[in-house]
């Protein structure tokens, strides 16, 4: 991978998820998103205000670069660049907010960044590999009755403001045998906005983000990701993380609500990279594939097809 996008053609569906034409899932998510992101509106002056103080904390937070790991067996090019990657998948609400920071020359912030991220749905189903099996007993994807296009579903890009900050809006990732729950993340720069998805330049990093293990179980009993029964990893049992906390992409997760965490959580974390170093996604880390083997569920011929370095 490296950060070229061939594939330039948007078709109709992923169209209308650059234009906002899907439909969002009633229930939790619908109800969940008015809490979770109430104070999280996008006027200049909230963005500016919040930008300023999270730069403002973190030098202290980015002395050493963030580790970097597996793209894993997911990834797909051409991801739209989007603040809201839900496309009405069902789960607990979970606003991300990263700052990308230069760790090499005393953490400024990495205005233009492009972040990438990608995660499952709540039963553990990646979009463009929806009939892969997630381990355990779960229902297939096709049965959650979404609106969401099953090429581009909670994937996404956005590019960092001038202090380095980027704000995505997604669900609580569900799990997959034999990994604990995650999100991967790619910090990208140099390329610019195409098409509705992000063009050229390279990948500086390349990671994963985790949750403590108290949080996820909690999640793991709601509707409806306790629909997925089975083995769940903790963390000191996952082949990817290293325990490393932040450096090592262990988010900093506060509820909306603490007494109902079915409201959504708001998570935080700063991303300490270097802008001058190239990734190719196939750091550290077993890679997480599922018992099956290979992802099944390739996607037809006119949507993007998976990195050459994703079966790592």
């Amino acid at each position: 991978m490296t950060g070229n996008h061939k594939d330039k053609t948007i078709s109709r569906r992923r169209a209308l998820a650059v234009t906002g034409g899907t439909v969002a899932a009633g229930g939790l998510v619908a109800a969940g998103f008015q809490s979770a992101f109430a104070d999280t509106a996008d006027t200049t002056a909230d963005a500016d205000a919040t930008a300023s103080a999270t730069a403002s904390s973190t030098s202290s937070e980015c002395m050493t670069l963030m580790t970097s790991v597996t793209e894993g067996p997911y990834y797909l090019d051409g991801a739209l660049v989007r603040k809201d990657i839900t496309e009405g998948k069902a789960g607990v609400p979970l606003t991300l907010r990263l700052t990308v920071v230069d760790a090499t020359d005393g953490c400024t912030p990495v205005k233009g960044a492009a972040v990438e991220i990608w995660h499952c749905d709540a039963w553990g189903y990646y979009s463009g590999y929806t009939t892969a099996n997630p381990g355990g007993s779960a229902p297939a994807e096709s049965e959650e009755g979404d609106s969401a296009n099953d090429l581009t579903y909670l994937r996404g890009y956005q590019v960092a403001n001038a202090n380095g900050v980027v704000k995505f809006e997604t669900i609580f990732p569900g799990w997959y045998t034999p990994r604990t729950c995650h999100i991967h993340v790619k910090v990208h720069t140099g390329g610019e906005k195409e098409d509705g998805t992000y063009e050229g330049g390279k990948v500086n990093y390349t990671g994963q983000l985790f949750f403590a293990d108290d949080i996820a179980e909690e999640i793991f009993t709601l509707d409806p990701y306790a629909k997925h029964t089975g083995s769940y990893t903790v963390l000191a049992d996952d082949m990817v993380y290293d325990g490393g906390g932040a450096t090592s992409g262990l988010l900093t997760l506060k509820a909306v609500h603490k007494k109902d965490p079915s409201k959504g959580y708001k998570g935080s974390l700063t991303l300490g990279v270097d802008p001058d170093a190239e990734s190719t996604g196939a750091g550290s880390g077993g890679g997480g594939t599922p018992p099956s083997g290979a992802p099944t569920g390739a996607p037809p011929s006119d949507s993007p097809s998976p990195s050459a370095s994703a079966s790592s």
